[in-house]
């Protein structure tokens, strides 16, 4: 009789712990699931929900990213892998040797261009886009776009400013004057408005 009690107490531990281990795998199932920057959206908004989200979010680890982006939003806007891919090549060429905001700034340009209804509405029409049999972004134009390696820091800075980081005034171009030809300053010049300076970069509208 003992025995059977005892049997029987062991088989309800035993079942009440299999039930337990099932409950834990189920849960790092569905958070290995979720994706990177959605993890770190909602983190950043638990520890700074008091305080403004912008520029406070973590970023996904660019190294080790363990579900590859299929759409990423921003403002309504839905961005493809090959998008993205595309906008942190483009960024790394262009800003490379800015800061976090300068980069910033180089993808929220592009990002505007893509809402805008004078320029296409994806991020490879953009960046590969023609005025005058030319490439408009110079790294399209000599190949700097295809030899870059994209850094953590771009990576950084290209899903800030998917998740709404903006410091652009609505900028719709950007030069460095230093290395701009004579003749295409004066374009930008006459044709467009001035909005500000950051970094080795003017930026207008």
């Amino acid at each position: 009789m003992y025995k059977k009690y005892i049997l029987s107490l062991f088989l309800c531990n035993m079942i009440v712990l299999t039930s337990f281990c099932c409950l834990k795998i189920a849960e790092r199932s569905r958070y290995a699931a979720t994706p990177a920057f959605q993890l770190s959206l909602q983190q950043g908004l638990e520890e700074e929900e008091a305080s403004s989200m912008i520029g406070n979010i973590d970023r996904a680890d660019s190294g080790q990213r363990v579900i590859d982006y299929q759409v990423l939003e921003r403002t309504g806007m839905t961005l493809s892998e090959h998008d993205y891919q595309i906008l942190c090549r483009i960024v790394e060429a262009e800003a490379g040797g800015e800061d976090i905001n300068g980069r910033i700034l180089v993808a929220n340009v592009i990002l505007n261009r893509m809402e805008s209804p004078i320029f296409p509405g994806t991020v490879e029409g953009v960046v590969f886009q023609k005025s005058g049999g030319t490439f408009q972004f110079s790294p399209i134009r000599d190949g700097r776009y295809y030899r870059v390696k994209v850094s953590d820091e771009t990576i950084e800075a290209v899903e800030r400013a998917l998740l709404g980081e903006d410091y652009s005034e609505g900028a719709l171009y950007f030069v460095s004057r230093k290395g701009a030809a004579p003749d295409k300053m004066r374009w930008f010049d006459n044709h467009l408005t001035r909005l500000f300076q950051y970094g080795g970069h003017e930026f207008f509208s």
